[in-house]
């Protein structure tokens, strides 16, 4: 089998701009074609090139880093925003040491900050800052140390659970027996793995607000109530708490592209061909003979072939490549995106706290545990939540790099706003006027904590519009093919190996030469890299 040619196009970014090159790849038959060129293709492609394998990366886009880019989304103005993924938490440190790359994280200084009105009065629970503050802050929100000491205890049993879990990620599968042996504590194994999240929260948790702040981890990104029997929440929630064995989440010096650009460079420079523009239609394979991956460019079609394929999209956009039924239902994401930047941060009703701290971290809006419940019930239901919960940080007061120098001079800040329970079938019937309605109704909830309107301190573009986009999933649907618009692809799954599930490192499919290494393979999800990681293991024979 050998390349067949209609037309090229680009091979890299600046070709791209170029225009359509019409040379032919550089090998006959690849090692490796990776087709998509997000974060995990390009940490697939990077261990492969090192090992001294011919590489061939194919992105539909005319640029890398898939849902991992920094972009400059508002007219004329020098603010480079992660535009949709905007933490690390999940990426192994291994993988940036692996792989040479100039990439650096920055903890944030407070966890986060939750503001609430009781007794008519504003204030808040602020998490971060010391540990003697945090508690302070506990004690005026509950009046005892009781939920201050349940958090610590609830907390140090997790940190425990992902000291021993999170190392796992990057190794060979383990069944579920091996891991619950490698965790060796049953109360946690059974609070995670075994009875819904709802059960421990409520069991360690008495103060509303604080049992919705430990939930949420278990609800971004994925549509489930606090007692689901599915436990989607519970799997949620360990990814949320095991990352880099500590649980933090940490913001991206330079923004999520300061990551894929790193991979990109450091595959380039281990040998991988990167070409953009290069939308991959169809995979033909017998399983031994080296597969034909065919592809369509702005000018024609072509095909190439590959001794394995390495598939960087979700389950279901893999079995619609290699002509098959897809083995799952259609996914369905449920989040808000909204990305802002201001002139100045808002002042807060609750005095006590430095909105600069408040925003520094993750800022709780409308996450009760009640409220959440009511939300969900809501959404299952048909409707939009009539308080619409969501959480928001600031990058740039971490990291202020990703605005150009005039503007962090003058003060601006960047916010990303992430909004929870708002499942795509709300968004079917008029997803610009549900996204409308949905983003008013969110907002009119940050504004109830704050001093002042958010919309006077909003920023404008060049065109004299305010600095604001949000997407629902059916934009990130059009615009990043995810199912759905499910950030994850599909639920996140649990990291040990199900009864006759994907192989030795959880990426392998039916056919022997096709890998899935994006987001829904086993113990992908987020921007971690470890699919591709173990993608690259399993094609390398480890």
């Amino acid at each position: 089998m050998t390349v067949t040619w209609g037309s090229q196009g680009a091979s890299d970014d600046s070709r791209h701009a170029e225009g359509p090159r019409h040379t032919p790849f550089g090998q006959a038959v690849y090692d490796a074609v990776i087709v998509g060129g997000g974060h995990n293709g390009l940490v697939a492609a990077a261990y492969l090139a090192r090992a001294g394998r011919s590489v061939l990366v194919l992105e539909r886009l005319g640029h890398t880093g898939g849902a991992a880019v920094s972009t400059r989304p508002f007219a004329g103005v020098d603010a480079r925003l992660s535009r949709y993924s905007y933490l690390v938490s999940l990426l192994p440190a291994k993988i940036v040491r692996d792989l040479g790359l100039r990439f650096e994280v920055r903890r944030r200084t407070v966890s986060s900050y939750t503001p609430v009105e009781r007794g008519g009065r504003p204030g808040g629970l602020l998490v971060g800052g010391g540990e003697q503050r945090t508690r302070e802050s506990f004690a005026r929100l509950t009046g005892s140390d009781r939920e201050y000491d349940s958090w610590r205890a609830f907390y140090a049993t997790t940190g425990q659970l992902a000291k021993k879990v999170f190392p796992t990620l990057t190794e060979p599968l383990p069944t579920r027996e091996e891991l619950r042996a490698r965790i060796d504590d049953e109360a946690a194994w059974r609070m995670l793995f075994e009875e819904p999240l709802g059960r421990a929260v409520e069991r360690h948790f008495a103060d509303d607000l604080v049992r919705g702040v430990v939930l949420t981890d278990g609800l971004i990104g994925t549509f489930a109530d606090a007692h689901d029997p599915s436990l989607a929440q519970n799997r949620c929630f360990l990814y949320h708490v095991i990352g880099g064995g500590t649980g933090d989440w940490d913001v991206p010096v330079g923004g999520m592209g300061a990551l894929t650009d790193a991979l990109a460079a450091s595959a380039r420079q281990a040998g991988a061909e990167i070409v953009t523009g290069h939308e991959v239609l169809r995979i033909d394979t017998d399983g031994t003979a080296p597969a034909e991956v065919t592809f369509r460019t702005a000018t024609g079609e072509g095909s190439v072939a590959g001794r394995t394929v390495l598939v960087n999209a979700s389950p279901r956009a893999l079995a619609e490549l290699l002509g098959e039924k897809p083995a799952e239902p259609a996914p369905e994401g449920a989040q808000l995106k909204v990305n802002m930047l201001l002139r100045r941060l808002p002042r807060l009703r609750d005095t006590a706290v430095d909105p600069h701290e408040a925003f520094g971290g993750t800022f709780h809006i409308a996450e009760g545990y009640a409220e959440l419940a009511r939300a969900h019930a809501e959404a299952a239901a048909g409707e939009l939540p009539s308080v619409p919960p969501s959480e928001i940080y600031c990058h740039s007061l971490t990291d202020p790099t990703i605005l150009g120098p005039e503007l962090a001079g003058q003060g601006y800040q960047t916010l990303t706003l992430f909004g929870l329970h708002t499942p795509a079938r709300l968004f079917g019937h008029d997803n610009r006027q549900a996204r409308e309605v949905l983003l008013t109704a969110t907002l009119a909830q940050l504004d109830s904590h704050l001093a002042e309107p958010l919309t006077d301190c909003l920023a404008f573009d060049a065109d004299g519009r305010p600095c604001i986009e949000a997407k629902t999933p059916l934009d990130l649907e059009r615009e990043l093919r995810l199912p759905g618009g499910h950030i994850f692809h599909r639920d996140l799954s649990w990291p040990y190996a199900e009864p006759g599930g994907a192989g030795r490192w959880g990426v392998e499919t039916a056919h022997r030469n096709v890998l899935l290494c994006g987001a829904g393979a086993v113990r992908g999800g987020g921007v971690s890299g470890v699919p591709g990681h173990n993608a690259a293991m399993a094609v390398l024979g480890h």
